[in-house]
């Protein structure tokens, strides 16, 4: 194995950390074949000195871009590039765009995308490790969910959210999706006809997809950033059977539904017996503000169910999440899901309970908080001092809103995807009211230094003035 070449410069004056800008160097030049599978790095002390950087950055960055599959300790080997079988036959690409690097890399802001960092995680490959070393279970796993996980997702709602809830009350689901049709048949069966369900407009465009698949009459009804008000509910004319809701970090535009509005929510879906459901889907990631109490923990006798996912704080890869379902829906739901089966299998199951247990969960939390809190900080730095645009939905999650007049966004969108960033414009989150102009930005699962580019690149498309004198 011949050891790779490669010139590598760190910018103390980039935003970026010097691991992330180690990495993305590296990835890229992966991607675009300048480096070759099987091809050996230096050793990281020796690179570290080449670099005039502390061994642990170089350590940093070989850790994540293993994590990723890109690269194999083989211990006093030293470090190969590995064979993937999605870059393997990919040859150098010589296209450039601008100032950006020769990776031929794609840099995806979709939003809704996580870091991909609990992968390489020790604690979640023990996990796994263990459930795949114990004995084979030949039972078929329980339809609400394994007792074990059910227990672990009650324990981590009540510190990561102050919900006091019984391992009796969670039914674990195969992720939102699969969650939103088991309420849809639910509400079909208990009506006896197409049940009409209310959500916010703009708002989450996979639900309205899935919920009319599955058989619901789907009604919106324009929101701001903080969500509906209790004066439209009691306004409507048609009563729904239920009433989907972000309450935590509207989707998308990033606000926070007031105390007030929520109990005057619960108020008017307790005299007009409308099924509340509460979409939770990422409210363990807050930046400057505390996380306001889940609706479904208000003192209500309404029917609240809350629907959770780890997509958002491990990965959408896993299709996994869970109900919070009491009372009469929630025994409604149970029947249900037992006529129709669990969609999870019972070694993830086993593997995601012991990974909660032991506190995997929670440290990965910590660590992806920090994470997304730094990608953040880069993304008002860079997107401040333009006079063009507004930022908006920075309070928490993994996405920001950028609204300006022109140009249009879908212009800017298919502009952006030339030069190699893959943005999502605003205007897709609306289903009838009148769209702003904007885009939606992801910033979870990107680099340091792929979000510094991307921005740039936007910036440049929708305020080139500003992109001249920053």
């Amino acid at each position: 194995m011949s050891e790779a070449e490669f010139p590598l410069v760190l910018d103390r004056n980039n935003p970026a950390s010097l691991s992330a800008q180690l990495v993305g160097q590296l990835r890229g030049a992966i991607l675009s074949g300048i480096l070759q599978p099987d091809q050996t790095l230096p050793a990281t002390r020796r690179l570290a000195g080449e670099l005039g950087v502390s061994r642990g950055v170089v350590v940093r960055a070989f850790e994540q871009l293993a994590g990723e599959g890109f690269l194999e300790s083989n211990g006093a080997g030293g470090t190969r590039i590995t064979v993937r079988p999605d870059i393997q036959d990919r040859r150098p690409e010589t296209k450039t765009y601008g100032s950006a690097p020769v990776t031929g890399e794609l840099i995806d802001l979709t939003p809704g995308r996580p870091s991909g960092a609990p992968f390489a995680d020790r604690d979640w490959r023990a996990a796994w490790k263990g459930v795949l070393s114990g004995r084979g279970n030949t039972q078929l796993p329980p339809a609400l969910g394994t007792p074990a996980l059910r227990q672990a997702i009650a324990k981590h709602l009540a510190i990561s959210r102050g919900l006091a809830v019984n391992a009796e009350d969670i039914i674990v689901t195969g992720g939102t999706s699969d969650a939103l049709q088991l309420v849809v048949a639910m509400l079909s069966n208990h009506a006896g006809r197409r049940p009409r369900i209310l959500v916010e407009d703009p708002g989450y465009p996979t639900a309205r997809r899935v919920m009319a698949a599955a058989g619901a009459d789907v009604l919106t009804l324009p929101v701001d950033e903080d969500g509906l008000r209790s004066s439209q509910l009691e306004a409507l004319t048609a009563v729904p059977e239920a009433v989907l809701i972000t309450p935590s970090h509207q989707y998308p535009l990033g606000g926070r539904m007031p105390v007030r509005e929520r109990l005057g929510l619960l108020k008017w879906a307790r005299q007009q017996g409308v099924l509340v459901l509460e979409d939770d889907y990422d409210s363990e990631f807050r930046h400057n503000r505390m996380p306001l109490p889940a609706v479904a923990s208000l003192p209500t006798n309404a029917e609240v169910v809350l629907l959770g996912t780890f997509s958002k704080n491990l990965s959408p890869w896993l299709r996994c999440g869970y109900l919070v379902a009491r009372g009469e829906a929630g025994q409604a739901l149970k029947t249900l899901r037992e006529d129709l089966d669990t969609p999870v299998s019972g070694v993830l199951q086993a593997a995601l309970a012991s990974y909660i247990e032991k506190g995997g969960l929670s440290r990965h939390i910590a660590r992806a908080r920090r994470e997304y809190s730094h990608r953040r900080a880069i993304l008002i730095s860079r997107l401040s001092a333009c006079r063009h645009l507004d930022v908006d939905a920075l309070d928490g999650g993994l996405h920001a809103v950028i609204r300006f007049d022109r140009p249009d966004a879908k212009d800017v969108t298919a502009q952006a995807l030339q030069q190699g960033v893959r943005v999502v414009p605003l205007a897709g989150y609306y289903a009838e009211r009148a769209a702003s102009n904007g885009l939606v930005i992801g910033y979870g699962a990107v680099s340091d230094l792929q979000l510094a580019h991307a921005l740039t690149v936007i910036v440049g498309l929708i305020s080139p003035d500003d992109q001249r004198t920053s």
